[in-house]
């Protein structure tokens, strides 16, 4: 009696399922597509909740739609003739229950997906986003060709905001994006200027560029080294400081986790491996081997920026800050974000708008790189060969001879000789700060 009455409470339960969860195949009443400046969206209307699958394949181009356990009820519309992106799109049956949707495509593209539940107007639906991948053909080649050696190192500088987004605005109408780019272009022309080492400015002008290009960007020159500059806010004009930040373990776990999941739609290279060419597996373990080794190294480098930062002011906090930042999300080279102080505190305000503070804050983010590149160069650079040499001809060709005068300190004969204290440091084999009077030092030349 109890094993009817089970059975028959079961076929009740059973009965009120969703069709779906029976195994029944979710219908898809059909497609809608429209092409923006950037993207084009391409949206899927369905009966129910779905699984699906989302890659490229090339030669030809195509992405692929796979929805599991669905058929086709409508139809697929017809892309317009100056779509940038998708010149056509078919369907077809897979596995026998599931449904596949190619799209055909003008050039190779980068895809995301998300699912949206109902609301007033629609039922639930797929929405997959469509770019142009811009960098498609460095992508495609095979690992990169190897680095000259004795090269200089590339130290990548990202002016952040621009553009249409001007940034934190400061109590008398400072923009951030104006200060972080005139910082950003006195640090470039030092880096520049340093034997042994190269800037690339990730913007230098007024533009805007999106958080994931102004790493692909990095990337694109092989960067050593992606230092972000901001100048922070706060709704207390009170609070001010620098601050440094890495990126935060919770964020170095969803960036692995995002370069899984678009795996069959990128090539990107770790360490010359290239990850379309390996399994989920091997692919995960790779990644998290770069990412330890690479959290690790801009902890030490931001490490770096910040102590010489506490010789030009205050600092908000004592010890490097780790955060989510997009923009610290390359798994392959060590990255730090630079606050260089609060544009919403109006003392801090009227200091980022002075040249000479602001050549002070590119002074020490320099001396700061230039102690970690001194101690960690990357194998094949003139660092590595020896952080002597990387001074040593640029830098004495046309060197002068300073004798030090009671009461001189070494950071002012920097300051007044515009040459940064690692640069005098390492030039005079000097340890710290102290100096004797009667004592002669290199100065480098231009």
């Amino acid at each position: 009696m109890l094993w009817m009455l089970a059975r028959y409470t079961l076929l009740i339960l059973l009965a009120g399922l969703s069709g779906s969860v029976l195994g029944e195949q979710v219908g898809v009443a059909g497609a809608r597509m429209w092409s923006g400046p950037e993207y084009t969206r391409f949206v899927v209307d369905l009966a129910g909740p779905i699984k699906h699958k989302v890659f490229a394949l090339d030669n030809p181009d195509r992405l692929v739609v796979d929805l599991v356990d669905a058929r086709l009820d409508g139809a697929l519309p017809n892309p317009a003739g100056d779509d940038p992106v998708v010149a056509g799109l078919r369907s077809g049956i897979r596995a026998g229950n599931d449904l596949r949707i190619v799209l055909d495509l003008k050039q190779p593209v980068r895809a995301k997906s998300f699912n949206l539940g109902p609301n007033e107007t629609h039922g639930h639906r797929l929405v997959i986003d469509v770019s142009p991948r811009a960098d498609a053909a460095r992508e495609r080649q095979a690992p990169p060709s190897p680095r000259p050696a004795n090269r200089d190192l590339i130290v990548a500088i990202d002016p952040g905001h621009g553009g249409k987004d001007p940034g934190a605005i400061g109590p008398k109408g400072t923009r951030e994006k104006d200060i972080v780019l005139a910082i950003s272009h006195k640090l470039a022309h030092r880096i520049d200027a340093h034997p042994g080492m190269r800037a690339v400015l990730v913007r230098d002008d007024d533009r805007f560029i999106r958080l994931r290009q102004r790493i692909e960007i990095a990337r694109q020159h092989r960067a050593d080294l992606f230092v972000s500059i901001h100048a922070d806010a706060f709704h207390d004009p009170r609070v001010r400081g620098s601050s440094v930040f890495t990126l935060s373990a919770g964020g170095a776990t969803s960036e692995a986790a995002r370069w899984i999941a678009e795996r069959e739609n990128r090539a990107d290279l770790i360490g010359g491996v290239d990850l379309k060419q390996r399994d989920d597996l091997l692919a995960s373990v790779l990644i998290e081997m770069s990412q330890n080794a690479t959290i690790e190294l801009s902890s030490i480098a931001a490490g770096k920026v910040l102590s010489e930062l506490k010789q030009v002011g205050e600092v908000h906090q004592k010890d490097v800050q780790q955060a989510g930042f997009a923009v610290l999300k390359s798994p392959d080279i060590p990255s730090m974000l630079v606050e260089a102080a609060f544009i919403s505190n109006p003392d801090e305000e009227r200091r980022l708008r002075d040249p000479r503070h602001q050549n002070d804050l590119a002074d020490a983010i320099l001396a700061g790189i230039v102690a970690y590149f001194a101690k960690y160069p990357p194998p094949g650079t003139r660092f590595a060969e020896s952080p002597a040499s990387a001074l040593s001809k640029a830098a004495t060709a046309s060197a002068r001879h300073y004798r030090i005068q009671p009461g001189d300190t070494l950071s002012a004969i920097a300051r007044n000789h515009n040459v940064t204290l690692s640069v005098l440091r390492d030039l005079n084999q000097i340890q710290g700060d102290r100096i004797r009077s009667g004592q002669v030092l290199i100065i480098p030349g231009s």
